[in-house]
């Protein structure tokens, strides 16, 4: 009997254990495991670290370039491959999404965003095409704006 008791005390104890929550690996830990699955080639664990809405974005790519998922996530990397380090700094965590900053292979430093899911930091290429679309915006506006103050030179008039 005192067998039997011990051997649920230590189950309970178990089972309570094994409930309890557990932090996700941080960004910079995705980052990392990233970065080692594209150096083996592992398309499979680079496709679990990226979120739902990137891989829809990188489904869409490859259905309109008629070639496989793999082939665009192989592409589509965050690292040159001739990169033998990668430099992080500025891990920051705001509920759901996070940013980590990474000195990519041209010696600048690029904002990679993350996104919560499932539990789990997930890299948002998405987020990082939608940035990147948004500063690319930006630029154009400021240029047609200083070109509106500096005057557009007019036409000649026909009489």
């Amino acid at each position: 009997m005192r067998l039997l008791r011990k051997f649920l005390i230590i189950s309970i104890a178990a089972a309570a254990l094994s409930c309890g929550s557990t932090e996700p690996a941080s960004p910079l830990k995705t980052l990392q495991t990233f970065q080692k699955a594209l150096k083996q080639k592992d398309t499979t664990t680079m496709k679990m670290l990226l979120s739902a809405e990137s891989m829809k974005m990188l489904e869409q790519e490859a259905k309109s370039q008629g070639v496989t998922v793999d082939d665009v996530v192989k592409r589509e990397t965050l690292f040159s491959e001739s990169q033998k380090t990668v430099e992080f700094r500025n891990e920051k965590i705001e509920g759901t999404k996070a940013t980590l900053e990474i000195k990519n292979s041209f010696g600048s430093w690029e904002t990679i965003p993350f996104v919560l899911e499932d539990e789990q930091w997930k890299i948002d290429k998405k987020g990082y095409a939608d940035r990147l679309m948004l500063d690319i915006q930006k630029q154009q506006d400021a240029a047609f704006d200083d070109l509106m103050k500096q005057g557009v030179p007019s036409s000649p008039q026909n009489p």
